[in-house]
């Protein structure tokens, strides 16, 4: 499993990304050394999913306060950046997440010099991303627990190890399965218009040794009428407080045909990405993208008419009612969502 595209490079003082944009074709590293670097890297899908854009935040607030070293007024001038970091996508919380964990440890230690609490943030950026993958391992024990001996399970986007810091949400479910011996393959939806599934979750799996074909994701219906799919696992970018899920535009298609085919459907998140101040999926703010993904998707050649409009919107909501369970690296929670997440924050 991987657990290496995210570092930290203390010669060049930079923050160094496996290019997602690039894989599985080649390798390519994206070198981040200002607050624009970061920026850049998470609108433009240089790094994505939600764990992994709190762990670049966390490195990002790093790299902001070195920016202001020499400004007489630096503090202005760091809430300046740290708020353009926290809001450089909308619907993934790890982001804000990251930012409020830096802000808080700046207000617990305000009468530091820059210097030193730019130290404090590279430590403590340090320590979200090992935080991270112990994280992941947590709940892939819990996870793999609801899978059996021989399932086939179908993932959509890619919630593996490049979406993490490491080890992966919802493919940490089935590496956790994997490891205690089971017999595990995957269905991974090639997940249109960035192709997630085809281009980073095949590429993890079959690295790691891991049974997968990729499907086509309008065959998600056909493939679970067939019995080829006896569960589904996800990750989330967000967890509403009453257990409605954000996840990759179709997210909620495959919620719905699992549901009509009785095939369970599972989320597999950390609580970082549970928004209790969110009520429910209806204030979740969706992303919409540049439609260029859409009438590009190889990057060249245009495949729709000109002048005609596009949709891509890069996620959806699936209600709480259509989850079994979200995995969580305290347990596993059941219906009622509401009651089982106040009771995981101890509310």
């Amino acid at each position: 499993m991987m657990n290496d595209h995210i570092r930290f490079d203390a010669d060049q003082d930079a923050l160094l990304l496996l290019d997602q944009r690039y894989l599985p074709l080649r390798e390519e590293w994206f070198a981040c050394r200002n607050t624009d670097d970061v920026i850049y890297a998470l609108q433009t899908m240089v790094v994505r999913g939600a764990p992994a854009i709190g762990v670049t935040a966390a490195f990002g607030c790093y790299l902001a306060s070195r920016e202001v070293r020499g400004k007489t007024d630096w503090r202005i001038a760091l809430k300046e950046l740290l708020e353009l970091i926290r809001t450089a996508r909308p619907t993934a919380v790890n982001l804000r997440w990251a930012v409020e964990r830096m802000e808080a440890l700046w207000r617990a230690n305000e009468v530091v010099e820059l210097d030193h609490l730019a130290s404090l943030w590279l430590d403590e950026a340090k320590r979200m991303q090992l935080e991270d993958e112990a994280i992941n391992r947590a709940m892939g024990r819990h996870g793999a627990e609801l899978l059996s001996d021989g399932d086939r399970v179908m993932t959509h986007c890619n919630a593996g190890a490049l979406a993490t810091a490491g080890f992966g949400t919802a493919v940490g479910v089935i590496y956790a399965a994997v490891e205690q011996g089971k017999r595990i393959s995957v269905v991974a939806n090639e997940t249109r218009p960035f192709l997630q599934g085809a281009r980073l979750t095949a590429y993890e799996l079959h690295r790691s040794g891991v049974e997968v074909t990729v499907a086509c994701d309008n065959a998600t219906g056909l493939l679970m009428k067939k019995g080829l799919v006896d569960k589904v696992v996800v990750g989330a970018d967000r967890i509403a407080a009453n257990g409605d899920v954000a996840n990759k535009i179709g997210t909620y298609s495959v919620a719905l045909l699992a549901k009509a085919h009785g095939v369970p459907f599972y989320v597999a998140a950390p609580m970082s990405t549970f928004d209790l101040d969110c009520p429910d999926g209806a204030h979740i703010p969706i992303e919409e993208r540049p439609a260029r993904e859409v009438t590009h998707p190889t990057g060249e050649s245009q495949i729709t008419p000109l002048g005609v409009q596009v949709y891509n919107f890069a996620f959806d909501v699936t209600p709480a009612e259509l989850v079994a369970g979200i995995v969580t690296e305290k347990g596993v929670l059941r219906p009622p969502y509401t009651e089982a997440i106040q009771r995981m924050f101890g509310k």
